[in-house]
């Protein structure tokens, strides 16, 4: 028989990839490990590449003939299982390597977030050739009459049909697939994010108190931020053209001084009142590393950058005091009794 190549992609979510199967006469299988239903993603991966189809929950096959495992697993030891043996693995749920087996799923034995329309052949010539099996089942038999088609369509369809615990079972296990990522991916970007800015933030309020820092500041910065013209020289100098870019990568900057004066406003080194207008004032340059990245991904033209640029960048000249102000008269009446 004679097998055909696909390439699979990862999904909008989606992890790992892309992934070349290319069966063969020993390696032939799908197995498809989604429960008591057999995954779509399965099916049509055993269609497109001529492939068997196993179901995992029924029987089970030798390791060296599976072309490609299919799962649905949210973030336990299955998405890892197939990885570790080194058979191509595609995850139908969002995960990423994450789990007891994370060190072995890699990109190029591991995708997910796979859906039907993430599945290619490798070259044109095999999909203008392919034939389903459908068809191949067709011109093999013989044609058949149309009562007999309908029949077998319907008796397979039948076959195929989900009992009503299966797709309740199906539903809850989805749901409770995506809460439990949602959990993995905050936990995740609590640990890598907010525990490590937490501990600088800590290291840099201890370090302000022991060196008496914090009165140079007080003495310093504190006058500025105390009246709205300081606050406009402020956001004047965060948005100069040539500073802006600088000052933007990853916030560091507006991060540390938002600290810096969080702990003059905790302190009423610094009114209340001045607090929303501070923050617009130390935030003018935000984004401004970004721009030739946001335009080239959003397809513009080289003139475009080349203008755009320097326009965005200039512009926060104006638009960064305006926000100051505009927040200075929000904040009037915002704190009233302090």
């Amino acid at each position: 028989m004679a097998y055909k190549n696909i390439k699979i992609t990862k999904g909008s979510a989606g992890f790992g990839g892309p992934l070349i199967i290319e069966p063969n006469e020993h390696k032939n299988k799908v197995l498809c490990v989604t429960g008591q239903q057999i995954s779509p993603v399965a099916k049509k991966i055993a269609e497109m590449t001529g492939c068997e189809l196993v179901d995992g929950f029924k029987t089970t096959v030798p390791d060296d003939e599976v072309a490609v495992a299919v799962v649905n697993c949210g973030g336990t030891a299955r998405c890892g299982v197939y990885p570790k043996k080194r058979i191509m693995t595609v995850n139908v749920e969002p995960v990423g390597a994450v789990g007891p087996l994370a060190m072995y799923i890699t990109p190029d034995i591991y995708v997910s977030d796979v859906k039907e329309s993430n599945l290619s052949y490798t070259d044109e010539t095999n999909a203008s050739t392919a034939k389903t099996a459908e068809e191949e089942l067709a011109a093999a038999d013989g044609p058949k009459t149309k009562e007999q088609a309908k029949a077998e369509i319907a008796a397979a369809q039948e076959e195929n049909k989900p009992g009503v615990i299966t797709r309740i079972g199906i539903g809850v296990g989805h749901v409770v697939n995506k809460f439990f990522a949602a959990g993995r991916d905050s936990i995740d970007m609590i640990i890598r994010n907010v525990l490590p800015f937490m501990a600088f933030t800590s290291t840099l309020l201890g370090i302000i108190s022991a060196s008496g820092l914090g009165n140079v500041i007080a003495h310093t910065i504190s006058p500025m931020c105390s009246t709205l013209p300081g606050l406009l020289v402020i956001s004047i100098v965060c948005g100069i053209p040539f500073l802006s870019p600088i000052l933007g990568p990853g916030a560091v900057i507006a991060q540390t001084v938002g600290v810096l004066l969080g702990q003059q406003f905790a302190q009423r080194a610094i009114p209340l009142q001045y607090a929303l207008p501070a923050l617009f004032a130390i935030d003018a340059q935000v984004g401004c590393d970004f721009i030739p990245v946001g335009l080239s991904l959003g397809e513009a033209e080289p003139e475009t950058i080349e203008y755009g640029v320097p326009a965005v960048l200039y512009s926060r000249l104006i638009t960064g005091p305006i926000a100051v102000i505009i927040a200075f008269i929000f904040s009037i009446g915002m704190y009233p009794g302090l």
